[in-house]
């Protein structure tokens, strides 16, 4: 005996405050019109009442058949492209964030930018840049230009 079982993909967003003053201009969306389907009485397959709305810069698409109006379908779903939109952005922020945060190589021999050898000799190296001096009283004092044009001769 063979059962068949349908499912329906949900997709569940919150309502935000914040949505309502968030605008999307009228060039960033492509609004088409079309029957709705299903039960529902006398507009059903006769008016175009059902709404799909495409954000062109994302790709993004919603679609709004549950209300009787055009009018409030199309409401309808603008309120539900904000909340995708506003999910989005929130999230690209979240993964700016977390790439700023990160934490730098660790700090252990080996993973050093410069060297500093005191004794037998003295020298001062730049691993980035394999600028080396031996003149170490100037660098400790403060002069590090030697360093800052090799990097920059890097770039």
């Amino acid at each position: 005996q063979l059962r068949h079982t349908s499912f329906a993909l949900v997709e569940v967003l919150p309502k935000f405050k914040e949505v309502k003053e968030f605008a999307i201009p009228e060039d960033d969306i492509d609004v088409q019109f079309s029957k709705s389907s299903g039960p529902g009485g006398q507009n059903v397959n006769k008016r175009e009442t059902a709404v799909r709305i495409l954000h062109i810069p994302t790709n993004i698409s919603v679609h709004a058949d549950s209300e009787r109006t055009q009018e409030r379908n199309r409401e309808k779903a603008l309120e539900i492209l904000k909340g995708k939109l506003f999910h989005r952005l929130k999230e690209e922020r979240k993964e700016e964030i977390s790439e700023l945060s990160k934490t730098p190589d660790s700090i252990e021999w080996g993973n050093q930018i410069r060297s500093y050898v005191l004794h037998p000799y003295k020298m001062v190296k730049d691993h980035r840049t394999e600028a080396e001096t031996s003149n170490i009283e100037a660098v400790l004092d403060g002069d590090i230009g030697l360093f800052i044009d090799a990097s920059k001769a890097l770039e």
